[in-house]
């Protein structure tokens, strides 16, 4: 019995709902186990490494500054995006349970857009924060407040909640009485709603909005943003002062292009071009799970003060070693 005939349509006034639908994502692909592993290692990674990073926002004081409010928010939107993709896929094809119930389906799909939108809008949050120290540095402390920042990471949360909301409610208006089966490794928008077989015109407009919402509009501020930036750098007479400032960028740069680059490069691909099925699902894969593992390395390593908080916390973890009275240990670990 094949996967349209297993799931059985339930039929509620006009529309026809299906049970079921049928995940055919990496379907015929030699030795696709060896990948299935590789996405369960880079889970736990991507687990290890931004919880690592959290911890390390969370105990170290010196870091509970406006900037790293949005790097906790980055790391925690990384790690729920990671959580809502990659153990649902694995349970899909690894254990081969490819039928998913219609409800659970639009769920998988807002958890998916949700987190990745906010991974998009927080990489902008992050160049509005480089803009100000850059451009203004005189007025950076009285722009780039803690009220601020978490007023605009707020506003960011309640937009995206309510455009991705509304992007899978509105799929639950349409009929599907023929194939159930989507040609994606996840409940992916466009593939889910092409499947219906009454008007599909506002998912279309939606899927462009969500499109330019979550990645069109980010890139163009980032890119704005970065010029006004290279302006005040010229501006800036020492070759040693302009080093010194686009220092301070490169962690967000390298973190915009592992984000971006793949997902504008395989989305261009797609249309440009003919690829093949299973290509394509697995660099779309790859371009929604790569961002997530790499961005706490970037951070960890890449940025001086979360080295030093680093290698603060391991001092600390030592003093704990050493002495006899615990309380001075929580205090040695907590105040560096």
């Amino acid at each position: 019995m094949g996967p349209d005939e297993k799931a059985v349509p339930i039929f509620n006034a006009t529309f026809v709902r299906p049970a079921k639908f049928y995940l055919s994502g990496f379907s015929n692909i030699p030795n696709i186990n060896y990948y299935y592993v590789f996405l369960c290692f880079v889970y736990i990674v991507t687990v290890l490494g931004n919880c690592f990073l959290l911890l390390v926002i969370y105990l170290v004081k010196a870091l509970h500054t406006p900037k790293y409010i949005i790097v906790f928010n980055l790391a925690f939107s990384d790690l729920c995006g990671s959580t809502a993709l990659i153990p649902k896929l694995l349970d899909t094809f690894l254990f081969d349970k490819r039928f998913i119930v219609y409800e659970a389906c639009l769920s998988y799909m807002f958890f998916v857009f949700f987190f990745l939108s906010m991974q998009s809008w927080t990489l902008v949050t992050m160049s509005y924060d480089r803009f100000i120290a850059i451009c203004f540095p005189l007025r950076y402390h009285s722009i780039v407040t803690k009220p601020a920042i978490v007023a605009m990471l707020l506003f960011v949360w309640v937009f995206l909640l309510g455009l991705i909301t509304y992007i899978a409610k509105i799929i639950d208006r349409l009929s599907f009485c023929g194939s159930l089966v989507i040609n994606s490794f996840f409940c992916d928008h466009s593939p889910v709603y092409r499947l219906a077989c009454n008007d599909t015109s506002l998912n279309n407009i939606m899927a462009y909005v969500a499109f330019i919402v979550i990645l069109c509009i980010p890139v163009v501020l980032i890119v704005m943003t970065y010029v006004c930036i290279s302006v005040a750098l010229s501006r800036i007479a020492s070759g040693k002062g302009r080093l010194k400032a686009l220092k301070t960028c490169t962690s967000h740069l390298i973190l915009v292009a592992i984000f971006f680059l793949p997902i504008l490069g395989t989305n261009i691909a797609a249309v440009s071009s003919s690829i093949h099925p299973n290509a394509r699902i697995v660099n779309s894969s790859l371009t929604q799970i790569m961002p997530a593992l790499l961005n706490p390395i970037v951070y960890s390593l890449k940025t001086e003060e979360v080295l030093n908080s680093i290698r603060k916390l391991c001092k600390g973890s030592r003093i704990c070693n050493t002495t006899t009275k615990r309380g001075l240990c929580i205090t040695a670990a907590l105040t560096h």
